[in-house]
């Protein structure tokens, strides 16, 4: 299917082809409920488990990444044809299973790969075979991440890296990642960095979960004790790892900017559609709460439509990123506004439920066993995305750090004066 699809060359051919292709290949009962419900529908009926194991129909399709080379698990499509099949294929909700491989280390391979490792990395992560992550962070640089300490040694054709990284998302889950490590100490501490691919499940590197608020478990501890990394897996050359490194942050922030991002729209909880839902839900129930409150139908509209100006501007961005470029300094905007926006859609969904935001049943049994994984389970899907929407202003860089860029990069203001600005990074105080 992935040759009769990249030969079309109209966007009505493309929808009329793709559609035919989903007809015949997804299941019976995902078909109705797109028809009728569209993607919430889809979700009622379709576990995630089900959507993993059907994942290489799609994967094999090229319709996860059109726009991308044939030779790369794409289409070769231009936007045009992109966009049309998108909109047509939006109803049946068939997303990326592997969001930080597209969305982190592709951008980076596009801009500053080799053809052997974009043949070698770039397929598999279409098809969902290898699941990635991002190695940035670290306890000592998290806004500051140039001032990052793991150091990668060279050892004739490989590299040692040790060191630790924090709060890395799926690492647990994950068969790579993307990693910046010190090559040289002594030269500034931008000058000084090396962007590295490397291999999750060798020795030497031991992830540790990390289970937040909310109960679940996305964020992880990643100790590197001597890792080996072949100098095939560095990406650009030899102190060149900030400048590969944008290409990444830059993907991640747009990943993470809310509705329509084509990456994680929402980690948990509700949209704004769901707010209209929920509050309409309430109304029925409760004398004069919910939808029947002009106050509540004021905010959730309101929120509703901000969430539609999110998702129509991170389309847009989209169109960036399909065409296989890196976005720039305005996927800062869209983090810093659709994480803010999303914290006000989980605040609002959690203050609809009312007392039900927080009492839930007691869970029989749960002293003989995990009562934080019991209680969790009986915790309002609202109320655990009200939770984890509060890390959405720190991950993908800190709303405070996305403004300075807004500041520098889009509206030309002076950076931040730095007193070691230029010094060796070893004579720079860290921590």
């Amino acid at each position: 299917m992935q040759s009769v699809l990249a030969r079309c060359d109209s966007p009505d051919e493309a929808v009329r082809v793709a559609l035919d292709w989903v007809r015949s290949a997804v299941p019976t009962e995902w078909l109705r409920a797109a028809e009728s419900d569209g993607p919430s529908g889809v979700r009622a009926v379709r576990t995630p488990e089900e959507y993993r194991q059907w994942y290489p129909a799609f994967g094999a399709s090229g319709l996860v990444v059109p726009t991308w080379p044939v030779e790369y698990g794409g289409l070769g499509w231009n936007s045009d044809l992109a966009v049309a099949v998108g909109r047509a294929l939006r109803p049946y909700h068939l997303p990326s299973l592997n969001p930080l491989g597209l969305n982190l280390a592709a951008p980076a391979l596009f801009a500053h790969g080799t053809e052997e490792q974009r043949l070698r990395y770039l397929p598999p992560i279409v098809r969902n075979e290898e699941v990635w992550c991002q190695l940035f962070s670290e306890p000592g640089a998290g806004s500051d991440l140039a001032s990052l300490s793991t150091r990668a040694t060279p050892s004739g054709e490989d590299w040692h890296i040790s060191g630790q990284k924090v709060w890395t998302t799926w690492a647990h889950l994950a068969d790579f990642g993307v990693l910046l490590a010190r090559t040289d100490p002594q030269v500034p501490k931008r000058e000084g960095i090396t962007y590295f691919l490397i291999d999750m499940h060798q020795p030497g590197v031991e992830v540790r979960p990390l289970r937040h608020i909310g109960g679940e478990i996305d964020f992880n501890e990643v100790f590197l004790d001597d890792a080996r990394v072949p100098d095939s897996q560095r990406v650009g050359a030899v102190g060149t790892g900030w400048k590969v490194a944008r290409a990444t942050l830059s993907g991640e922030r747009q990943m993470v900017s809310g509705a329509g991002s084509g990456g994680v729209d929402r980690i948990g909880g509700a949209g704004a559609s769901r707010l209209v839902r929920l509050a309409k839900e309430k109304a029925t129930r409760t004398q004069g709460t919910g939808w029947s409150d002009s106050t509540v139908r004021a905010a959730v509209t309101r929120l509703w439509a901000e969430e539609r100006m999110r998702e129509w501007t991170n389309q847009r961005v989209r169109s960036t990123l399909a065409a296989g470029r890196v976005p720039g300094p305005e996927s800062s905007i869209g983090k810093v506004h659709g994480s803010d926006l999303n914290q006000r859609i989980q605040a609002c969904a959690a203050a609809l439920l009312g007392e039900e935001a927080t009492t839930w049943p007691a869970v029989e049994g749960a002293w003989d066993g995990d009562i934080a994984e019991a209680y969790r389970q009986q915790m309002p899907a609202e109320v655990r995305g009200m939770l984890r929407s509060r890390a959405n202003t720190i991950e993908g860089g800190t709303s405070e750090v996305n403004k300075n860029i807004i500041a520098e990069k889009v509206l030309g203001l002076p950076r931040e004066p730095d007193s070691w600005e230029g010094r060796p990074w070893r004579e720079v105080p860290r921590g």
